[in-house]
């Protein structure tokens, strides 16, 4: 820890790193408190691995048709809203079985990141950074876009808090009072695909999924309203990205791994003491 300290105020990758870090927690405090109420981890996860189409798409696009200003998180993002909109359409609209629909995109998505990375010349070791994460790797230009998708997701989500919070809660309440569930359940899934993406640099494709739901899974022990569990979210993926980072810098461990490793260890206690005070109750 000791190292951190002394690196952090002159190693600018580190401060990229760690800016990184609480602005993906800002996003992920509130949309992860509305994936786990609502219930849609896999929908999450589905988002989350088809992102690397997107990825070697725009890849590919750099390398072959030097298309310079085609970013692979600009590719994410194209990847996460069209998976996002298809799970949705789909399952509301043509009535498939949500489970079938999301492992069809998942598959699907990380079959077409696979081909595009094997027809682009050369080793793409910054996709592979994508996949298991690597916050150490963040650029300037990657920082700005990333400032730029989270005060999206924060305004969007802060402002349809409560259209939200009927629709994740009652469905049928919601359509007594007027919402229209389909169209918030879209806008819903559009932000988790936006959120995923922001993740995806911080943990990165195969772990992205655990950031997004263990940090408001272990709030939701700890708060009685979606707006406490959403702070409370908030604050604990700020410690354990931050905490994740501190602690793998020295060792030289993979800083995403670690992160998740501490947010698993965090709320395996906090479910484990919980359990025990509702049974010491009894």
């Amino acid at each position: 820890m000791t190292e951190f300290l002394a690196d952090i105020h002159h190693q600018t990758f580190l401060q990229y790193a760690l800016l990184t870090g609480l602005l993906a927690s800002v996003a992920c405090g509130i949309i992860g408190s509305y994936v786990v109420t609502r219930r849609i981890t896999y929908i999450a996860g589905a988002i989350a691995h088809s992102v690397l189409g997107g990825m070697g798409a725009a890849r590919y696009c750099q390398v072959v048709c030097q298309w310079d200003w085609f970013h692979p998180l600009l590719g994410a993002v194209l990847a996460a809203l069209i998976s996002a909109l298809i799970i949705g359409i789909v399952s509301m609209k043509a009535r498939q079985r949500e489970d079938t629909v999301i492992g069809a995109v998942w598959a699907i998505g990380m079959a077409i990141g696979i081909l595009f990375i094997f027809k682009t010349p050369g080793y793409n070791e910054d996709l592979m950074s994508y996949l298991f994460g690597n916050v150490l790797m963040v650029s300037s230009k990657e920082l700005w876009l990333m400032a730029g998708l989270d005060g999206l997701i924060v305004v969007m989500g802060l402002a349809f808090y409560n259209q939200f919070l009927a629709v994740c809660f009652d469905e049928e309440f919601a359509r007594l009072r007027g919402i229209s569930v389909e169209f918030y359940h879209l806008v819903l899934l559009c932000l988790t695909a936006l959120t995923v993406v922001l993740l995806v640099s911080v943990v990165g494709i195969v772990m992205v999924i655990a950031l997004l739901t263990l940090p408001a899974a272990t709030a939701g022990h700890f708060s009685g309203r979606l707006w406490h569990m959403m702070v409370l979210s908030t604050v604990f993926t700020v410690l354990f990205t931050s905490g994740g980072l501190v602690l793998s810098y020295g060792p030289d461990l993979p800083p995403g791994a670690t992160t998740i490793l501490l947010a698993g260890a965090v709320y395996l206690l906090v479910a484990t003491l919980s359990r025990a005070v509702r049974f010491g109750r009894r």
